[in-house]
């Protein structure tokens, strides 16, 4: 069974042309990525909250 996710936000980064990714999270926290192509019916990546937040410092910490 699918996880419901919510809250969809479009990447900072997002080109005018629709290549991008969106991100929203489940009741339970986890947190949900897809591609604005899918419109909603492409697959989902599910990541914990705690993987999730690792993610996003690793990515943070390259960019300086």
């Amino acid at each position: 069974m699918s996880k419901h996710f919510h809250g969809w936000r479009k990447s900072g980064y997002s080109e005018p042309n629709g290549h991008c990714v969106e991100v929203g999270r489940a009741a339970d926290g986890t947190i949900g990525v897809r591609d604005t192509k899918g419109h909603g019916d492409g697959p989902t990546l599910e990541f914990s909250r705690d993987a999730w937040q690792h993610f996003i410092r690793e990515i943070r910490a390259d960019d300086h």
